[in-house]
């Protein structure tokens, strides 16, 4: 069995990539940023529980491990900015403003889901947040960012586009054509691989010659870096240095985010590629929300208060599972809906 060792921090990876500064949250930054990390974490193993139950069908890819990526990244946002990324969509939609409520009646296909429970799992859409996708097809989402960028510079806005895919979509072929059109287009665009080492069931090492993922848009001028995806404060510095550059009109830039996911690649993966001493060397060592809770606690935030966050956020996930499993199903009609655009 081929073996890599867990994520490390980009200041430790053995890598040329220079280390990155954390960014200077205040403390009520960091409650926020710790209260959607663990939101989406209870969230995602909600959702693993309702797909044992048989409540979600389908595919069903959970984020767990990987929420500071989403949360610093999008902390950095200011409003008309888009966001598109994969099928592991739960986490980034509901950080980009969808409620909840909307994301788990999607699982469930309910009528109150984010896409009227027509969707599913893997193709969350919710575009008045600025959101388009949860993308089912591998890579397929690189391209769409890169239109979806070309729209606001063709508008003559200074909005800017986060292009999220994995470590397995920065092989396709159609990744390496998006980022030469938006070089040559000049697109303010930031592509982030979110590499969490095992694509499908892949080690990075075992499918990719190039392993420093960041430097895969070099040979089209554009800059890269690697950034520690496990540390929410590491991901926000990074990000508001990503969007500046773009938003100033400099082009595209890409960051390879070092995280980890705890589950298999889907709920069908029993994640076999890997070993059990691995994962938990990952949580005992690098997860994101005790990092956060960490430099809380140094901070002078008292334990207590922590702990009744946590339970009001178990409580409101626990609401938001009972309104998926007993929300109305779609109406039979639905399905001669949003298949053409209509006048």
């Amino acid at each position: 069995m081929a073996k890599t060792s867990p994520p490390r921090s980009s200041k430790t990876s053995g890598s040329n990539a220079k280390a990155l500064p954390e960014y200077k949250a205040s403390r009520d930054e960091m409650l926020d940023f710790y209260k959607q990390m663990t939101l989406i974490r209870r969230f995602e193993e909600k959702a693993g529980q309702l797909y044992g139950m048989g409540l979600i069908g389908g595919f069903c890819h959970l984020y767990i491990g990987q929420e500071a990526v989403a949360v610093g990244f999008q902390s950095a946002l200011k409003e008309g900015d888009s966001i598109i990324t994969g099928y592991r969509a739960h986490g980034h939609a509901i950080v980009s403003g969808a409620s909840p409520k909307s994301v788990m009646a999607e699982l469930t296909g309910r009528s109150g889901g984010i896409a009227k429970g027509k969707g599913g799992s893997m193709h969350m859409f919710d575009p008045k947040a600025g959101f388009f996708g949860g993308h089912g097809i591998v890579g397929a989402q690189v391209p769409l960012g890169t239109g979806l960028a070309f729209a606001a510079k063709y508008k003559g806005t200074d909005n800017v586009v986060l292009t999220y895919f994995g470590d397995g979509a920065a092989n396709q072929g159609q990744v390496y054509e998006a980022f030469n059109m938006a070089k040559l287009w000049n697109l303010p665009v930031i592509y982030i691989i979110e590499n969490n080492q095992y694509a499908m069931g892949t080690s990075v090492a075992r499918s990719s010659g190039q392993q420093e993922l960041y430097k895969r848009g070099e040979s089209f001028g554009i800059p890269g870096k690697l950034v520690d995806g496990m540390n929410v404060l590491e991901v926000r510095a990074a990000a508001d240095a990503a969007v500046k550059h773009v938003r100033e009109g400099n082009g595209p830039i890409l960051l390879e985010l070092k995280t980890y996911r705890y589950r298999g690649h889907s709920m069908s993966d029993p994640a076999k590629y890997r070993t059990r001493d691995e994962v938990q060397t990952t949580r005992e060592e690098r997860d994101p929300i005790e990092f956060i809770k960490k430099r809380l606690l140094e901070d002078g935030a008292e334990e207590d208060m922590l702990k009744s966050i946590d339970k009001e956020i178990k409580d409101e996930v626990s609401e938001v599972a009972d309104y998926a499993r007993n929300a109305p199903e779609p109406d039979p009609s639905e399905l001669y809906t949003d298949i053409l655009v209509e006048s």
